[in-house]
């Protein structure tokens, strides 16, 4: 670990809401300015974004030399990866469209150590990234150092929330509140700014507290990252890298036209 590096479970202990940069780009060069960049955390898309395995091996050791901590998004159901994900060296996984207590068992299985998972044995990248240098000790602290959310996205997840937030193993739960303001929604549109999502949310958080997990979620700009950080939220990722390129691009031109 880079002097400095702080672990992720420090980061999440400091009382305050953690906000993450959301990278979508394997792009090297447009991840390090964010890794420059004055965010707690970096969160890594593989689900809707541009990343895949090898983007997602580099970009944690390329992180690890900014001093900064990965949290990685992985695609619906791919709790396998999740584990190899984690051997990497990433400080987190957050996993799509959980439903049921049994879906986020299921990851939980993949993402912890024995006794609270099955999680195979070989973290050869992560346990040299981490402070101690050695598997041994990785392990030892993997269980309580790294975390498993389960995105909360769906009525039937919202449904099941404290079965959900009651699985042990699960460190937290993080919303996506485009996906579940459709879901909540009588004609299939996204209403970020709706009662019947702002309702689930503050549910969400209540469960959250109930059980002893971090409430986290996804925000489009920093003025609703600090709305949801109002709510009781304590990781927010806000704004997307390859949305700042086009918004920039788009800005610039404007300007020289304008």
């Amino acid at each position: 670990m880079t002097a400095g590096r702080k672990p992720l479970k420090g980061i999440f202990e400091t009382g305050e809401t953690a906000m993450s940069a959301w990278l979508g780009s394997p792009d090297p060069f447009t991840q390090e300015a964010f890794f420059r960049a004055d965010f707690d955390i970096v969160t890594l898309d593989m689900q809707h974004g541009l990343i895949d395995q090898s983007d997602v091996r580099d970009a944690i050791t390329r992180a690890h030399g900014f001093g900064r901590q990965v949290v990685v998004r992985v695609p619906v159901d791919a709790f396998a990866l999740a584990s190899w994900v984690l051997d990497m060296g990433a400080g987190g996984i957050i996993a799509p469209m959980i439903e049921t207590a049994d879906e986020a068992r299921a990851f939980v299985r993949h993402a912890k150590y024995p006794p609270l998972g099955l999680r195979s044995f070989g973290p050869i990248r992560a346990a040299l990234l981490s402070a101690d240098g050695d598997a041994g000790a990785y392990v030892a602290k993997a269980n309580t150092e790294t975390f498993a959310f389960a995105m909360i996205e769906t009525r039937r997840a919202l449904d099941a929330i404290d079965e959900i937030a009651g699985i042990e193993g699960l460190d937290g739960l993080f919303v996506g509140p485009s996906d579940l303001s459709i879901a909540l929604s009588d004609d299939g549109r996204a209403d970020l700014e709706g009662a019947r999502l702002k309702t689930a949310m503050a549910d969400i958080v209540a469960a959250c507290s109930r059980h002893g997990k971090i409430a986290a979620c996804y925000a489009t700009n920093p003025g609703q990252a600090r709305l949801y950080s109002g709510f009781g939220f304590s990781y927010v990722c806000v704004g997307s890298d390859l949305k700042v390129i086009a918004d920039g691009t788009a800005q610039l031109a404007s300007d020289l036209r304008g």
